[in-house]
């Protein structure tokens, strides 16, 4: 079961003083009403507005959201205080500032849109490893944005045991939210051609195949490769990239660059079930969601059938 969901769901019952199960049961019945169109994280936000439990006057866990949810507010540890960016799009300029929020259950990248907020950075009223309280906050592509209709602002509250390491969920691929940390069992249904690039040794950032770095100037590029694939765990389907790194442990240079050795290796990944782990990234150019494969492993039976049996 997606774990945030159920985490949503004993935030209810906790909240109404109703059972789990009895919420489950109303959750279920609110999905069955509306024949399916909503999610059970929708529903469930039915359900607690049905009994009064509004999320915008009280403080959640990061565990706790889900997609569709507004009026966020998190009270937590900033771990990772990133730089203020400036940027200038489509006519549009100003600043950006960010940083990953850690509590006891999860953390979250946080992007401040506000001048009044980035402020705070810039000042040092907020910085590195200090608590902070956010309210009415909202959630985009995974992450929680801040406007300036949101408030952030130092707290005295202690937050132990914080969760530095996004948690590891089991999930169906119908239940992939943006920026989630997932494993899942499924099968390869589609391969493409690799496609091949080159990056500097010093910064490893894109550079040309002629040896023509942005930071370095001229350099000797590395090649590097990637493998696009479609998984299919029969709820959904969801296009997979993986990089050399991971992509050198399947297959060698010379199955990647050989079209017709490339063409014999497919055939053995197309209609193979394995368990995959990596992160749901949004992809900007398509506006789709992509998972970005950080570990491929064959689907042990034995191992398999223990854990169906627990």
């Amino acid at each position: 079961m997606d774990e945030n969901y159920q985490s949503l769901i004993e935030f209810i019952s906790t909240s109404s003083g109703i059972s789990v199960d009895e919420i489950e049961r109303k959750v279920a019945a609110k999905q069955a009403k509306l024949a399916g169109l909503i999610s059970k994280a929708g529903a469930a936000q039915i359900i607690a507005a049905e009994l009064n439990i509004s999320f915008d006057k009280q403080s959640i866990k990061i565990s706790q959201v889900v997609p569709g949810m507004r009026k966020i507010n998190l009270i937590g540890k900033i771990i990772n205080l990133f730089p203020v960016r400036e940027y200038n799009k489509n006519g549009r300029s100003g600043r950006i500032g960010s940083f990953v929020l850690a509590d006891e259950t999860s953390n979250v990248r946080v992007v401040m849109w506000d001048e009044n907020h980035i402020d705070l950075i810039v000042k040092g009223d907020i910085v590195q490893n200090c608590i902070v309280e956010i309210t009415n906050a909202t959630l985009r592509n995974g992450e929680i944005h801040l406007t300036s209709f949101s408030e952030i602002k130092p707290s005295n509250k202690t937050i132990n045991n914080i969760v530095v390491q996004k948690p590891l969920l089991k999930k169906q691929i119908i239940n992939f939210n943006t920026n989630d940390n997932v494993s899942t069992r499924a099968f390869i249904v589609q391969m493409f051609e690799p496609r091949f690039f080159y990056i500097c040794p010093a910064c490893k950032k894109k550079a040309t195949e002629a040896g023509d770095c942005n930071e370095h100037g001229k350099i000797i590029p590395e090649k590097r490769a990637l493998l696009n694939f479609v998984i299919d765990d029969g709820t959904n389907s969801i296009r997979t990239v993986v990089f050399s790194e991971q992509l050198e442990k399947i297959m060698n240079k010379e199955e990647l660059e050989t079209p017709e050795l490339f063409s014999i290796k497919k055939q053995d990944f197309l209609g193979k079930e394995v368990i995959i782990t990596g992160q749901v990234k949004k992809n900007s150019m398509y506006n789709t969601d992509e998972f970005i494969v950080s570990k491929l492993e064959d689907v042990e039976l034995d191992k398999l059938i223990e854990e169906l049996e627990k």
